[in-house]
């Protein structure tokens, strides 16, 4: 999510993170650091009822159960409250929760702004031109979607575009709903993995003492190995899959101007990869998707930005200002945004949780058990390496932050075995990356569900038949599965294991 031009404040930053995640417990519990990990743990226990059991996907009511497990934990505390309270306000302010809510909050404006521009029109039209079909069109969407996450290094941000976009063209031509957002996943997964300006790609760098585009270039070979074989299961489970178009043949009806924002989408990914920062690079593309789309008439001022007032008078002759049923704001901006509120109220709180298991040293606890009793042999190291790395992230499910709470001990384990720095910062990666869009509660998942059932959301746009259950991608996300099973065989097997010693040491330190 961060652009090299940030790199040096935002690597300062995040290695701080980094290096209070080893500091000793700051608050007691009753019950020992093993009670620190109770908000986190009744949390994804509350997830995983609301959204496994019952079928409730509701972002909203994850923020219920977060406040609820934030509020038994705190009875847990010892002595005065207020470490904790403090605790959980530390947690909110640091850089990772910031960075995620605003690749969000940009991501959702650009995406909205190109879906009043007749974007999906555009797309339904070049699908029928073209030949894909209902069958062909997830593994189109998994490779189109890891093209952007890697070229403009947020896959947070890729889910919330393709979402708002590829999928509803997707699924108004016949492709299975669950199988393309799980296809958008997974195109998340593999840009957030390899881009060299992702947030994980930086942190797995810098934490594990090696240079950003030496690991890039050594993990490719992992992420290709996992990419392939997704790409062929998207094609074979997307015919199996494949239905009628939900409205009917006219629901396949499209046209060719709103192609035209392909430009404002290739204008992210140039800017971004030029070295700008990702908020600069949407802006970019979001001031070009609304010229574009006044220019050419794809939408009005008011589609953007409408001022509702419920009177006529002079002032509604200004474009944008509108007479309504009650006065108000409405328009691609506000909706693309006030969709991820509820997301982003879910992030703090979940950050702050884990800030609780960092400082109440239930995380520390945890890693000292892998560490002395696991991790006996350099096939043990990394298998602990790759398995602790799904546990984090299955708690911490912002995966920037999990990676951060986690890279001290994969660099203490690893150096333990002369493991050498790309070695580890690719296995730390691209685990961090892959389980934080398979989980339901994880925040990649959370953010293309934002997208798609948010104001001017897909599910606004053409109802139900776009709405998708996170627990019920689970076994989809091809490109994630496949990546985790590559570092578990990798492990077992020691395909691609390199020692500290086969590397010059300035190969592996220069950052």
């Amino acid at each position: 999510m961060a652009g090299p031009d940030d790199k040096d404040t935002g690597v300062d930053e995040e290695l701080r993170e980094a290096e209070e995640a080893m500091e000793g417990p700051q608050i007691e519990f009753y019950g020992g650091v093993w009670a620190s990990t109770i908000p986190l743990v009744l949390f994804i226990l509350w997830a995983i009822f609301q959204s496994g059991i019952l079928g409730i996907g509701q972002t909203s009511g994850l923020v219920v159960g977060a406040l609820i497990a934030t509020i038994v934990g705190m009875f847990f505390a010892k002595g005065n409250w207020k470490t904790y309270a403090n605790t959980i306000f530390e947690g909110m302010t640091q850089r990772v929760a910031a960075t995620a809510i605003v690749a969000w909050l940009w991501a959702g404006m650009f995406a909205n702004t190109m879906q009043v521009g007749q974007f999906v029109d555009g797309l339904i039209w070049a699908a029928d031109a073209i030949g894909v079909n209902a069958a062909t069109f997830p593994a189109a969407t998994f490779v189109l979607a890891a093209v952007l996450a890697t070229g403009i290094g947020t896959g947070y941000g890729t889910a919330v575009a393709f979402v708002t976009l590829f999928f509803p063209a997707g699924v108004l031509l016949g492709a299975n709903p669950v199988l393309m957002f799980a296809a958008i996943l997974s195109g998340a997964v593999f840009g957030d993995n390899l881009a060299p300006v992702s947030d994980t790609t930086i942190v797995s760098a810098v934490t594990q003492d090696s240079d950003i585009g030496g690991v890039v270039a050594s993990r490719f070979k992992y992420a290709i190995l996992a990419a392939v074989p997704s790409f062929a299961l998207y094609l074979v489970v997307g015919g199996m899959m494949a239905g009628a178009p939900p409205g009917g043949q006219a629901a396949l009806e499209g046209t060719a101007p709103g192609l035209i924002h392909l430009i404002s989408m290739g204008i992210v990914i140039v800017t971004a990869i030029r070295g700008r920062h990702i908020v600069e690079a949407i802006s970019w593309g979001l001031i070009a998707a609304i010229v574009f789309n006044l220019v050419f008439g794809l939408s009005s001022v008011a589609d953007i930005v409408a001022l509702q007032v419920t009177e006529e008078s002079a002032w509604t002759a200004i474009p944008g200002v509108v007479v309504a049923d009650t006065a108000g704001v409405g328009g691609s901006l506000l909706n693309g945004a006030v969709g991820f509120f509820p997301l982003i109220v879910l992030t703090l709180l979940i950050v702050a949780m884990a800030r609780i298991m960092i400082q109440g040293g239930g995380f520390e606890a945890i890693q000292d058990v892998l560490l002395e009793k696991v991790a006996t042999s350099v096939r043990s190291a990394e298998l602990t390496m790759v398995f602790s790395t799904a546990i984090v992230n299955a708690m911490i499910t912002i995966n920037t932050a999990a990676e951060i709470a986690i890279s001290p001990y994969i660099a203490r384990i690893g150096e333990k075995f002369n493991i050498n720095g790309y070695r580890r910062a690719n296995i730390l990666d691209a685990n961090t990356s892959a389980l934080g869009y398979i989980f339901p509660w994880g925040g990649g998942i959370l953010a293309g569900y934002g997208a798609m059932t948010g104001p001017g959301s897909p599910v606004d746009q053409f109802g139900n038949v776009m709405l998708v259950n996170p627990a019920d991608v689970i076994p989809y996300v091809f490109h994630g599965w496949l990546l985790l099973a590559v570092f578990i065989l990798a492990a077992i097997t020691g395909f691609g294991r390199e020692y500290i010693s086969d590397r010059r040491s300035e190969e592996v330190s220069r950052v």
